[in-house]
């Protein structure tokens, strides 16, 4: 079975450890979500996390997706704490990002940002919260193009089937930017080599 390792990385109560539980929800590893205030989530285990509604020590959890094992490593948010999310990087295939559309883009996203691109981790943005008043989230993705890269490509709904997701035919905006920022891909591409599915 492959494993997948997945970091979510965030500025501090962007949503990280909600997320966590929503991902272990849809996959169906639990039946019911956790609580950050009530203190039920599965990755903030210590006294003073689940006291202080804040994660301190890197976590992981994992569940099974599609023959996959995916471990979810739930970092903290805290500036404090930075040294743990980046001794966590050296083992992650991938990250989410998350940005709190009401917060935005913060010292701390730019800066885990940066890292992650150093180390050449394959990055998602989540925009979260977007529910909250007063958010306007062409401004926050606007302000995500502007301090961290004019290259992301912007997905509003993502299926959870691989099948729809690899259509050959589907998001061609989205498989040319992914194209465009891999320097192997675009060399294939140039030199009319076909791109098999699991390389994208």
């Amino acid at each position: 079975m492959k494993i997948i390792n997945i970091g979510i990385l965030a500025h501090v109560d962007a949503g990280k450890t909600t997320l966590t539980e929503s991902l272990l929800y849809a996959s169906g590893a639990i039946s019911e979500p956790g609580s950050v205030e009530k203190g039920t989530t599965r990755t903030d285990t210590m006294f003073l996390e689940r006291q202080r509604g804040i994660t301190i020590q890197a976590a992981v959890t994992s569940f099974q997706w599609h023959r996959c094992k995916v471990n979810i490593v739930d970092t903290p948010g805290h500036m404090d704490f930075l040294a743990e999310v980046y001794r966590s990087l050296a083992v992650l295939d991938g990250a989410i990002l998350v940005i709190s559309a009401k917060d935005g883009v913060q010292a701390q996203t730019r800066i885990l940002f940066h890292a992650l691109r150093k180390m050449n981790i394959p990055t998602v943005i989540f925009i979260n919260k977007i529910d909250q008043a007063g958010v306007d989230l062409q401004s926050v993705v606007q302000s995500v193009r502007d301090k961290l890269s004019a290259d992301i490509i912007i997905k509003q709904t993502v299926s959870l089937s691989p099948e729809i997701v690899l259509e050959e035919n589907t998001d061609i905006e989205a498989w040319d930017a992914v194209i465009e920022n891999n320097d192997e891909l675009l060399e294939k591409y140039i030199a009319g080599e076909p791109i098999s599915r699991e390389k994208l």
